[in-house]
């Protein structure tokens, strides 16, 4: 067997793992790699720190994604999810909603929230083809180079 991980094909098996804080420095890399505008350390720390449900996508010894949400009365918002680069348009995404819906049921919400950038129209896409509808606007809501900013739509999920 290969030490080399092959990204041209999907892991035989994968697991979720809590995202903690000794697992930081892999996520930040993913994290740095995936975003122009990425979570900071002290973003993540504060999440973790606040007890939001956050879970990592392992298989192989390599860390394929990860999700970061905040639990409200009967809803839970999506706050943070990410696919590695190179293993993006493998299915991950869909795993990683689908666990976090679970959770969000099971835990007693009703409704999932999240915010994506207008411009991401791939992530639109995956969410609209789980079921999430488009439900408003947030104008410059996310950071888009010095001094710019973006609007985010904001997408929701009757559970």
């Amino acid at each position: 067997m290969s030490a080399q991980f092959d990204t041209d094909r999907n892991p035989a098996e994968a697991r979720f793992e809590p995202l903690l804080a000794d697992r930081l420095d892999e996520v930040m890399r993913v994290e740095e790699r995936a975003y122009a505008s990425p979570w900071s350390r002290a973003n993540f720390l504060d999440a973790l720190h606040s007890g939001y449900q956050a879970q990592m996508l392992v298989a192989e010894g390599r860390l394929l994604g990860y999700f970061v949400a905040m639990k409200g009365v009967d809803e839970v918002h999506l706050l943070n999810i990410t696919v590695a680069p190179e293993y993006q348009r493998q299915g991950w995404s869909r795993m990683l909603l689908q666990a976090l819906a679970l959770w969000a049921r099971g835990d007693g919400a009703q409704w999932l929230w999240l915010e994506v950038r207008v411009g991401n129209a791939r992530a639109i896409h995956v969410y609209e083809a789980h079921g999430y509808r488009r439900v408003g606007l947030r104008k410059g809501y996310y950071p888009a180079g010095p001094g710019q900013r973006e609007d985010a739509i904001v997408m929701s999920l009757r559970l």
